[in-house]
């Protein structure tokens, strides 16, 4: 049954929409459960020292907003999973120990979780330290020009499908590969632009190229095997951009360069 019937449905029987909600057998599990386990990785969050406080940063700000939202909704709690990098996340959803990822929709990533249709999506660019003569991406892909890199990150996966001359430099973290930059043992940091115009405010006289290398869509990855709740989840994601829900978020956290990507085409039926 589609939504719109579900909710003509409603308004015809007095039924309560929340009530619905609850016994779509599609997330019937996480009711059972009481509970939707939410993946973060860094640096999609931050944690008080002190306190031990967590909290939602770029596109972890949207996850932790979302599934929050969603959780109401279904009446249970949502649990947030730490991992120190997105391949320990995936792994997470992989072995069932995570429910939900928000992550970018690479094609190596398509290969071992489920993706909803893309939901937002931001641009990948290049930070260069004050004096730098490379003003362009074309620029950047010169023989002895390092650029720092954090592994496994879907904007190293982005990069390494075109670079061809320059050498790509390995961090584990974000904060790692913009030391190799301060610290002169690279020429060029790639990352997703919001988190680089943080990092030019901790290096006088860098800029962030005006030109991007890349688009990441980002979109929510489940185990595979679980159609059915890929379906609610997409529904319930569509609806959220279509409301104007993760438009209103973007704009709470801040997220320079972020935009709603546009709507899914409705699937046949």
């Amino acid at each position: 049954m589609t939504r719109i019937a579900i909710i003509a449905l409603m308004l015809l029987t007095g039924s309560n929409f929340a009530e619905a909600q609850q016994s779509d057998p599609r997330v019937a599990d996480l009711v059972q459960a009481g509970k939707i386990r939410v993946a973060l990785f860094l640096p999609q969050y931050v944690k008080d020292s002190a306190t031990g406080e967590l909290r939602g940063l770029g596109t972890g700000f949207i996850s932790i907003k979302v599934w929050g939202e969603l959780a109401t909704r279904l009446g249970i709690k949502m649990q947030v999973v730490e991992n120190p990098t997105p391949p320990k996340a995936v792994e997470c959803i992989q072995a069932g120990a995570c429910d939900v990822l928000f992550t970018g929709i690479e094609a190596s990533r398509v290969k071992e979780v489920d993706f909803t249709p893309p939901v937002m999506q931001f641009d990948y660019a290049f930070l260069v330290p004050a004096g730098s003569s490379i003003r362009t991406v074309a620029d950047a892909d010169q023989s002895g020009v390092r650029i720092a890199i954090v592994r496994n990150h879907a904007s190293a996966l982005a990069l390494s499908r075109f670079v061809k001359h320059a050498e790509l430099v390995g961090a584990e973290l974000p904060d790692s590969g913009f030391a190799l930059l301060r610290d002169g043992k690279a020429d060029v940091l790639a990352f997703p632009r919001e988190v680089l115009i943080d990092y030019s405010t901790k290096l006088p006289g860098s800029r962030v190229l005006d030109e991007p290398y890349g688009i990441n869509a980002v979109g929510v990855a489940i185990a595979k095997g679980q159609p059915e709740r890929l379906a609610y989840l997409s529904e319930f994601l569509e609806e959220a951009k279509a409301s104007g829900l993760i438009q209103r978020l973007i704009e709470q956290g801040g997220l320079r360069g972020f935009q709603v990507s546009p709507r899914a085409k409705a699937s046949a039926r």
